[in-house]
């Protein structure tokens, strides 16, 4: 068949498309057409330059991204690409492995380790240490680390002594933990996830015969969303393309988000060091968003200095403004929301499912789901669990429950079994002995349990008595306030608890810091505790009978939203400390990525958009934090915006626009 890309393509995309061999880079902004001027340039090569399929190396950072251009290709192409090699980088490893790994001492039908087979092995091995206390990191904490450092290409002890900053652990046991692991994984001959990629670099870098193999036969290499490549696989792909020099990587610095799993922005802006004479291509005509969407993007991301500086240029012609939504507390800001959406698909102009609200951090959503629940609006949560429902949150509120109810089984249990030496019998037996009820304001009891519980569990249990029970306070009047009450016990316990049990432990300590401030509302434990389970059953309700997830809106972090786009899309808690997050802003470098992280999250909306700006904040002990507005909104012109002062208060001093 004729193959005529002029026909599908705009002029940017096409030049990238036939550009000459050698090193090329792609700088695709959102919206573009990436996936079409990739899948286009491998059917150029294969009718228009007479590549054989099997000569190219298409890499991806999804099975599914993989699948689908070369679908596509074949399509253009009018038949197979067959030979091609298509997948992600683990993949494209994994197939070099399986004929090589004698070479790294590895039989030829090695086990690959999924997650839940490493992590039981690292169980294993914490557990042979002797290292099995419930104050050593656990084993889903220890894979992240030593997976990190794999992926980073540095040390673990590095790794490790960043990730456990401020926190006491035993460094010495983690490296213990780590070599044995290694060495266990080799008589297992086995792989983890990550080894593919070590393993994969190793065997180019370390056995010559093999690399000049596979430089040969890849005589072009082509990989999509480069920006989001970590060390490993920059250097894989460095490897490989050193004979022919044919790389054509494509990808957008603006959106480069994910440092915090290892990613490397530096791999995108050194790419004209590292190939000189790299051709550069720029893709800025933006399909999918209005352009005042766009104006507002341009605008904000132009204040990162190191990028690759363009500006998105909307091929639509669309009048409607942003909207500025100037909303007095996170409450409020959940009313609006909900009153915009139900505006929206009473429209008839938007379905549900074209509906996004997007913020930085998981509990940014949490007064918006209690708000759709009790307005009975269907959501699809998808970036995690429920508030309610995950399990830090269950962990905290365990001590409110207990005070609430002595009667609470589920509560006890679950507080015993975050104790070393305690699992589900032993916390099940201590409950029998206490005769099934547990008055917290009863020294007497509180003693028994500290005489029955292991000896390893009595020093957390006392550090809670002694926290939740000063002296002076021995009547448990802290009982009845469930913000006090979660404090103390995290304080006490929990903080540590969470750091040696969760990889993502400063996020979820973050949500039991927001379940604090929402309790402080409540004159009582019992009242909150009502509150609560109300809301959670009325999001069991939704989700039972929910129909087709097409009939919901769509909740997520902007994160999980890279890649997707809606019609309408609202961003929560722009404010100085939130969005930016206060722990992003110590260094330039992360505040650069939180600019890119807000540049990601308005390109996601289509026709409509709405930057949601709280005036305040209720703080814990009942007070009001006044909230600055998002230095990214302070860069925004005024005259781009549509103002809406839902909140009625009056101007701030920090944005101009007030």
């Amino acid at each position: 068949m004729a193959f005529d890309p002029a026909q599908h393509l705009n002029a940017e995309q096409l030049r990238a498309v036939t550009a000459p061999d050698g090193p090329v880079l792609v700088i695709a902004a959102a919206g573009t057409g990436k996936t079409r001027t990739l899948t286009h340039r491998v059917a150029w090569l294969v009718l228009e330059k007479g590549i054989d399929p099997r000569r190219i190396l298409l890499l991806t950072f999804t099975n599914r991204a993989a699948r689908e251009m070369l679908e596509r290709a074949a399509h253009l192409i009018g038949g197979d690409v067959g030979g091609m090699w298509g997948g992600t980088f683990h993949h494209a490893a994994n197939r070099m492995l399986r004929r090589h790994a004698a070479l790294l001492g590895y039989g030829p039908d090695y086990t690959i380790l999924d997650e839940d087979d490493s992590t039981r092995l690292l169980k294993a091995c914490v557990s042979d240490l002797g290292l099995k206390d419930k104050k050593f990191p656990k084993a889903e904490v220890l894979g992240s680390v030593f997976g990190l450092a794999a992926n980073r290409g540095v040390p673990v002890e590095e790794t490790a002594q960043e990730h456990f900053e401020g926190h006491p652990v035993d460094l010495a046991g983690v490296l213990k933990v780590h070599e044995l692991y290694e060495k266990r994984k080799r008589g297992l001959n086995a792989m983890d996830f990550d080894d593919l990629l070590v393993n994969g670099l190793r065997l180019l870098q370390e056995h010559e015969d093999v690399a000049e193999l596979y430089q040969e036969r890849m005589q072009h290499v082509l990989v999509d969303e480069y920006q989001d490549t970590n060390r490993l696989q920059s250097d894989f792909v460095d490897r490989i393309v050193s004979r022919h020099r044919n790389l054509l990587a494509v990808g957008d610095d603006f959106q480069s988000i994910y440092s915090w799993r290892g990613a490397e922005v530096k791999n995108i802006l050194s790419f004209e060091k590292r190939y000189p004479d790299a051709t550069i291509f720029k893709l800025e005509e933006n399909y999918r968003s209005a352009p005042g969407i766009l104006d507002v993007a341009n605008q904000v991301i132009a204040g990162n200095p190191e990028q690759y500086q363009k500006v998105l240029r909307a091929t639509r012609a669309a009048e409607v403004k942003p909207v500025l939504a100037k909303v007095t507390d996170g409450g409020h800001q959940a009313r609006y929301v909900v009153e915009k959406v139900r505006r929206l698909l009473d429209s008839g102009e938007v379905s549900p499912g074209q509906i996004a609200v997007l913020y930085r951090s998981h509990y940014h959503s949490m007064e918006l789901q209690m708000e759709l629940a009790r307005a009975r609006v269907d959501y699809v949560l998808m970036s995690g669990v429920r508030f309610f429902e995950q399990a830090h949150i269950k962990d905290a509120c365990t001590l409110p429950r207990l005070a609430a109810n002595p009667a609470d089984s589920l509560a006890f249990t679950r507080l015993m079994e975050m104790f070393p030496k305690v699992g589900p019998k032993k916390a099940l037996s201590l409950w029998a002995a206490l005769g099934e009820h547990l008055n917290l304001r009863d020294a007497d009891k509180r003693a028994r349990i500290a005489a029955l519980l292991p000896k390893e569990a009595q020093a957390p249990w006392k550090a809670i008595v002694d926290k939740v029970f000063p002296p002076g306070e021995e009547g448990g009047a802290v009982l009845d306030r469930p913000d006090e009450l979660v404090f103390r016990f995290v304080e006490a316990f929990y903080g540590d608890f969470a750091e040696d049990t969760f990889e993502n432990a400063k996020q979820r300590l973050e949500d039991v810091e927001e379940l604090m401030t929402f309790s402080s509302k409540y004159k009582s434990t019992a009242e909150f505790l009502g509150e609560m389970a109300l809301l959670t059953n009325l999001d069991a309700e939704q989700d039972k009978n929910k129909g087709h997830p097409s009939g919901s809106i769509r909740l997520t972090t902007i994160h999980q939203a890279k890649g997707l786009e809606w019609k309408a899309v609202f961003v929560l808690w722009l404010v100085d400390g939130m969005f930016p997050a206060a722990r992003s802003l110590e260094e330039p470098a992360n505040e650069a990525e939180e600019r890119r992280l807000f540049y990601v999250a308005v390109t996601r909306a289509k026709d409509y958009l709405w930057l949601c700006v709280p005036r305040m904040r209720k703080a814990r002990d009942g007070g009001i934090m006044m909230c600055p507005p998002s230095r990214f909104i302070d860069e925004i012109d005024p005259g781009l915006l549509q103002i809406d002062k839902a909140g009625g208060f009056a101007p701030s001093p920090h944005w101009r626009g007030w």
